[in-house]
């Protein structure tokens, strides 16, 4: 199925994370129509194999470019780490976005020489970080934590619970000891929890580095540059699909309206 300027953006991620991503694109373009892809029967990916994450996010593109998605932003660094390169030999024709670590800016903008990231064991455990960590971070020095728990907390919709601030207060407070004043949020799930860490981080210096913009406003600059912006002034529509139940969609349309408007 061919797509156009006035298919949707097609966005992915394993559960309710691309939900952060989803928020900025239509903040930064919001003629657009979207369709996001949510594979909540599989969630969370962060315990898979590199074979069984590729397979499960290509049946979810396979559903997308059913859509005829214009372009396809992999909301997920887990996916993105582990499938992006498959994704972009098996489909050499469709656009795709995928995520990175936001290592440079941190590292660019640290004053105390020391930053955090908080992200999956499998995204911190890829060659896809330690070469992004080696190419932007010589000589700063890099706490990166695995931030086990958080992903099922915000799946069941549990950000501002008491047991998700302790396990971030476990994952935050070392790095705040150790003088980072760059915390970067290297899973999408993340950033959906950012009330929760500024309560945490108080009046301590200590920046939340959100990559979501910058992912909306460079997928803004692919569709520009293909001209696949569309030219409507009405507000776009917004589909949500689901490998899960209905109850999941709802869900996610839910989420999705609850954290649209927030900053």
């Amino acid at each position: 199925m061919t797509s156009g300027k006035h298919s949707p953006i097609g966005i992915i991620d394993s559960g309710m994370g691309g939900i952060s991503i989803w928020t900025e694109i239509v903040r930064a373009m919001p003629h657009e129509d979207t369709v996001y892809w949510a594979d909540t029967a599989h969630c969370p990916y962060g315990g898979r194999t590199k074979d069984e994450i590729t397979a499960l996010v290509s049946a979810g593109v396979k559903n997308l470019i059913a859509q005829k998605a214009k372009i396809i932003v992999v909301a997920c660094n887990t996916a993105t780490t582990a499938a992006i390169a498959a994704l972009r030999e098996r489909w050499p024709d469709q656009s795709f976005v995928g995520l990175e670590p936001a290592v440079k800016p941190a590292a660019l903008s640290t004053r105390s020489g020391t930053i955090g990231i908080l992200g999956t064991a499998y995204t911190l455990g890829s060659d896809m970080f330690r070469r992004t960590a080696e190419k932007y971070a010589s000589g700063i020095r890099v706490i990166a934590t695995a931030g086990n728990g958080l992903v099922e907390q915000v799946e069941n919709d549990r950000e501002t619970t008491p047991e998700t601030e302790n396990l971030l207060r476990k994952y935050i407070e070392p790095m705040l000891e150790a003088r980072a004043d760059k915390l970067v949020l290297a899973c999408t799930h993340f950033p959906l929890l950012t009330d929760t860490i500024r309560e945490i981080i108080g009046d301590r210096d200590m920046d939340i580095i959100n990559p979501a913009p910058a992912v909306a406003r460079h997928t803004a600059e692919l569709l520009r540059e293909r001209h696949l912006l569309t030219d409507r002034k009405s507000p776009g529509s917004h589909r949500f699909l689901s490998s899960g139940t209905e109850t999941d969609i709802e869900r996610l349309r839910a989420k999705a309206e609850q954290y649209k408007n927030k900053r």
